[in-house]
This record gives C-alpha cells, structure tokens and sequence, in this order.
C-alpha cells in the first residue's frame, strides 16, 4: 500500500471533452436504433393482433397476455427511450455550436 497514489502530489489532466460531431453522430445513431426499435414494436402489435393468445385456462390465458403486454410494452419503451436520447444529443449539439459554449463548459 505504500504505493497508493496521492491526488495532491500528481496533477490532475485536464478531462477530454466531446464536440460538436460526436454530439451528432451519438444523435444520429440513437435515431437510428429508435426507428429500428418503432419496426420492431408495430411488428409485435401486428403479430399480436392477427395471433391473440386463446387458452382454455384462466391461468394460462392472463400469463398469456400478461407477456403480450410486456411485449408490446418494452418495445415501445425502447422507441420512446432511444428518439428522446437521440433528441437531448441533437438539442446539446444545436447548443455547442453557439458562440461560448466551451467558455461555458469549463467555469465551474
């Protein structure tokens, strides 16, 4: 332990930031995975509604559609999750464009 590093004695390297084109391209590809993720959800919906579950148990028939309902669910959580990702990228790339921006990201 006699080698642990002390934060006082080492300088601290000044921490890389992200610019413009990765700001874009983060946005680019998150649309992408939501539109992909959009096809993938309107392909469960259409499946399911021209497949519903019918079992003639009461049990069988709620597990059925209760993983219907988780399905079709995460599925649009996924399109919902990667089209606002994508958003707030595309939002903070518009923002470092702006005159100031990097002034702005290093005042504490």
């Amino acid at each position: 332990m006699s080698e642990a590093r002390d934060s006082s004695s080492s300088p601290e390297a000044p921490r890389q930031r992200n610019g413009p084109l990765s700001f874009l391209s983060g946005s680019i590809t998150s649309w992408l995975m939501g539109w992909g993720a959009l096809q993938l959800s309107t392909r469960v919906v259409a499946y399911y509604g021209a497949h519903p579950p019918h079992y003639e148990a009461r049990f069988a028939q709620s597990i059925a559609v209760f993983m219907k309902t988780l399905m079709v669910g995460m599925s649009f959580l996924a399109t919902f999750t990667f089209a606002f990702v994508g958003l707030g990228l595309f939002l903070t790339f518009i923002r470092s464009l702006m005159p100031g921006w990097r002034q702005a990201e290093e005042t504490p």
